[in-house]
């Protein structure tokens, strides 16, 4: 007897074999038949979804879960356009808090909305003696008062309390970490955020360390919720490449740095496990970070890389020996050359056909660098929601000339490369449609055009957020398509995106989540 049988439904199931369907077959968690396959199989529960369109559930291929939990419940200063307003709202945060000397955190924080970075000067004004530390909406800058740079080492360069990257962490590092039972209770509100958008599976783009780690045991907030049932989506760790250390393994394994015990991608169930080594190497846009091989249009400022190229390079090289799947940040085209260039040598040093690299954002790609996307066999993991917010200034800071290049989409399909969307939320809007409808028309939130060359078709767009995602992330086996076999993991849609004008498509109803068979809290009644 089947679990659950979907009926009367306007199934896409992303699969080739069967691509369109009306009937769908559940038992215990996986698709069993569609069609005439299951129709006259007795059910325990049939619903009837009166010509609802029904998809694989969406996999957001990169996202912050805590991070986006955590900033949901932090003061934020967005979208303050005046620094007084800043900070006024600090100010109240400080006024919030009732332990001397304790960490006052402020998020929202975007100097381009307020023409010029704030000052540690500026913050000390408002902050009571208690270290204030004001987060960039990049996750790559923060603001920090003078309470912070007392603690910091000499060495650690900022611009009157303004740090980026590797400077930022390093004030990161002072500040006390979360408990893994805050940190459980931030990925649970976020990933219900991610269910009621219709999201069933992410990849979760650095725990443990780096520029957004929270805690050095991480990695047991998420055992924590998977232990108490409260897990509510399935969730793919990305290993910030910090936790890896030097190991003395037999020499033939030629492993030169692991994680403890050696565990590496792959390693857990459908539900929670470890997917790719996460490895920065440049910054990003919003904080003028990423790293370019021409400078900014209207500066002579290039960004940065996170550490010695060298150095970045061999920790790719290291990952790849290890058995890692990689996922390199990458936004600049300049970091994608030094991203590339250390994969294939890890290639060379120890061919490994089905390693599945990939280059997180790839946000500027320049037209010689696409075909050695394709011959390295690396996807492109974008967020198109991105552009949608912040083309216009993405555009204008890259010139007439490499703005169409922005996180490309048909570029990359057209010679042969995977292309995969996420979001990286909470860095921008995490709606899978909202981001398909962008990959479509190229259009920011001000209506501008960028890279209308680089548009797709909706059916390949769906296909970057469910097949594309589950191959980006080992999971094709199990998820994507639906197709017998496979996890029950899907979302009924109010409307078809191939069949409304595009324009609509963001807006579409997100009906119902299914994760293992069974309809999500805060799903509608069908």
């Amino acid at each position: 007897m089947l679990t659950t049988r979907l009926t009367n439904a306007n199934i896409l199931t992303m699969d080739p074999d069967h691509p369109v369907a009306h009937d769908l077959g559940i038992w215990h968690g996986r698709v069993v038949g569609l069609d005439d396959a299951v129709t006259s199989l007795p059910a325990r529960e049939v619903i009837d979804l009166q010509g609802a369109t029904v998809l694989p559930g969406f996999i957001d291929s990169h996202v912050h879960l805590a991070w986006t939990g955590l900033k949901a419940g932090t003061p934020s200063v967005a979208p303050c356009t005046r620094i007084d307003d800043v900070l006024a709202v600090v100010a109240e945060a400080v006024s919030r808090q009732s332990v001397p000397g304790a960490w006052v955190d402020v998020a929202g924080y975007d100097q381009r909305g307020l023409g010029r970075h704030l000052t540690a000067a500026e913050l000390d004004r408002v902050s009571g003696g208690h270290p204030v530390f004001l987060t960039h909406d990049s996750g790559h800058a923060c603001v920090v008062n003078s309470a912070v740079l007392e603690r910091l080492p000499a060495h650690v360069p900022h611009e009157n309390g303004f740090l980026v990257e590797g400077a930022m962490s390093a004030a990161r590092a002072l500040r006390p970490p979360y408990a893994q039972a805050e940190l459980a209770d931030a990925v649970e509100r976020a990933a219900r955020t991610c269910l009621a958008e219709g999201v069933t599976a992410c990849a979760e783009a650095g725990i443990g360390g780096g520029l957004l780690g929270h805690s050095t045991v991480e990695l047991g907030a998420y055992q924590l919720l998977r232990d108490q049932g409260r897990l509510p989506l399935r969730v793919q760790l990305m290993a910030a490449a910090d936790t890896l250390r030097p190991v003395t393994p037999q020499t033939s394994d030629g492993i030169p740095r692991a994680l403890d015990l050696g565990m590496r991608t792959g390693f857990g169930d459908d539900w929670l496990s470890l997917g790719a080594l996460k490895i920065y190497t440049d910054g990003g846009m919003m904080a003028r970070t990423a790293a370019l091989t021409s400078p900014y249009h209207g500066s002579e400022h290039a960004g940065q890389l996170q550490d010695d190229p060298e150095r970045l390079a061999d920790t790719i090289v290291d990952g790849h020996l290890a058995g890692w799947q990689l996922a390199v940040h990458a936004i600049g085209d300049r970091a994608a050359d030094l991203a590339l260039d250390a994969i294939e040598r890890a290639q060379h040093l120890r061919p490994r056909p089905d390693a599945r690299h990939r280059v997180e954002h790839a946000g500027l790609i320049r037209p010689d660098q696409l075909p050695r996307f394709a011959r390295l066999g690396v996807s492109a993991v974008v967020q198109p929601n991105f552009l949608r917010s912040f083309g216009d200034d993405y555009a204008a800071v890259m010139g007439e000339e490499r703005a169409p290049w922005l996180y490309r989409g048909r570029g990359f399909l057209d010679h042969g490369v995977t292309l995969v969307g996420s979001s990286d939320r909470p860095v921008t809007d995490g709606s899978p449609l909202r981001a398909v409808q962008f990959m479509v028309e190229r259009a920011s939130s001000s209506g501008r055009c960028i890279g209308p060359d680089e548009g797709i078709t909706v059916d390949e767009a769906l296909y970057a957020y469910t097949v594309a995602g589950a191959y980006a992330c080992h999971w094709d086996g199990a998820a994507g398509s639906l197709a017998p076999g496979k996890r029950a993991d899907l979302v009924v849609l109010g409307d078809d995106p191939r069949r409304v004008d595009t324009s609509l498509i963001g807006d579409i109803e997100v009906v119902a989540t299914y994760v293992d068979g069974l309809k999500t809290e805060g799903s509608k009644s069908l």
